[in-house]
């Protein structure tokens, strides 16, 4: 399809990301090992990881200008993630480095037999503090930036950082993969959120997916939409719209989600949007939301040619920050986002620079956006 369906990037494009980076100890191997048990990697590679970390990754290969706030330390393994970020095009210049301390690792296993990954996490440490972060280093970050990203983790300086934003009128997008401590100081301020499957039901006690939605959008005034991502299924998005005339009639919102599925059409392989008018949304008990409930599809792959899964949940993010600055409706907004994330089911994350889908080369800097 022509690249000309994807809208032009305005002129200020910086974005603004803190959270987590890491070094990642990845080994493939055929199937996990059962406890007490041995086995042999079939590969093994060393790479920068973290979800802010890929997230702005590949926000800086889709061509926007991506700050990075987060800590690592004086070694080895900071120093290669360094290296890493900055031959990608992530501004470093925001970036604490601990002169003692330990930089954070995972280690990640890939089970070539299920396509899946399993991470175990050491953090590092001294972790990220808000006295890390001057005034004017701040005031520099967030100069001229279009949005602020957090990746939901070391929430005490997140939302420190967090309230910069809030007082600069930047709007803040916030990934919200579980429950954590301090999230709620974060989530209060945002104007964006995607969330993982199980976030919404899990933070809002609501029986339904679309129904937790809808008490998002009441408990949070500020947010304008919010993304669950579904793997696979796709995603769902609920947006607000505030209208001088609301809609009249109301329309139970799991209804309404049931009936957007119903137009799926199984058949089709690329990523699509499904979309309902304006309406007023109506969870049993909760209440009522005036808007569009959005349901996007997941590119079809076949199990022959997934080969992981790991950073592919951080490119639907970068993608969706790229969305919000070039001024992306949400039915174009989401399929996009999805062929970026379907496209980088790959192990290498921040060493690609070519990806492969249905056995053609694909340049990620320069023809991602011709997909569209």
């Amino acid at each position: 399809m022509a690249s000309h369906s994807l809208p032009p990037l305005p002129k200020q494009r910086i974005i603004v990301g803190f959270g987590g980076t890491c070094l990642d100890y990845l080994a493939v191997v055929a199937n996990f090992p059962k406890p007490d048990d041995k086995c042999r990697s079939r590969s093994m590679k060393m790479q920068g990881g973290g979800d802010a970390a890929n997230t702005l990754t590949c926000a800086a290969r889709l061509d926007l200008n991506p700050r990075l706030i987060s800590k690592i330390a004086d070694d080895m393994p900071g120093s290669s993630i360094l290296r890493e970020l900055e031959a990608d095009g992530v501004d470093t210049s925001f970036l604490v480095v601990a002169k003692e301390g330990v930089t954070p690792f995972s280690y990640v296993i890939v089970d070539q037999k299920t396509n899946t990954r399993t991470c175990i996490f050491t953090p590092g440490h001294p972790p990220l503090q808000p006295d890390d972060l001057s005034p004017s280093n701040l005031e520099d970050a967030m100069r001229g930036a279009s949005v602020v990203y957090f990746d939901g983790r070391l929430t005490y300086t997140a939302a420190f950082v967090a309230r910069e934003a809030a007082r600069r009128n930047i709007p803040i997008l916030l990934d919200a993969e579980k429950k954590r401590e301090g999230l709620y100081d974060i989530l209060v301020l945002a104007r964006y959120a995607v969330c993982a499957a199980k976030f919404p039901q899990a933070w809002t006690e609501a029986p339904t997916i679309g129904s937790a939605l809808v008490s998002m959008l009441l408990r949070l005034p500020k947010l304008k939409f919010v993304i669950v991502t579904l793997g696979a299924m796709g995603c769902i998005m609920l947006e607000r719209i505030d209208t001088e005339q609301p809609p009249t009639e109301e329309v139970d919102v799991d209804s309404l989600l049931r009936s957007l599925e119903q137009r799926k059409d199984n058949t089709v392989t690329a990523p699509i949007c499904i979309s309902s008018e304006v309406v007023s949304m109506r969870a049993e008990g909760i209440g009522t939301v005036h808007g569009k409930l959005f349901l996007g599809t997941a590119e079809k792959i076949p199990p022959s040619e997934l080969i992981d899964t790991t950073g592919a949940g951080d490119a639907f993010i970068g993608a969706v920050l790229y969305g919000l600055c070039a001024e992306m409706p949400p039915e174009k907004m989401l399929p996009f986002a999805a062929k970026v994330e379907e496209s980088l089911y790959n192990i290498s994350f921040w060493l690609l620079t070519t990806i492969y889908t249905h056995g053609r080369e694909i340049n990620v800097n320069k023809h991602i956006l011709c997909f569209l």
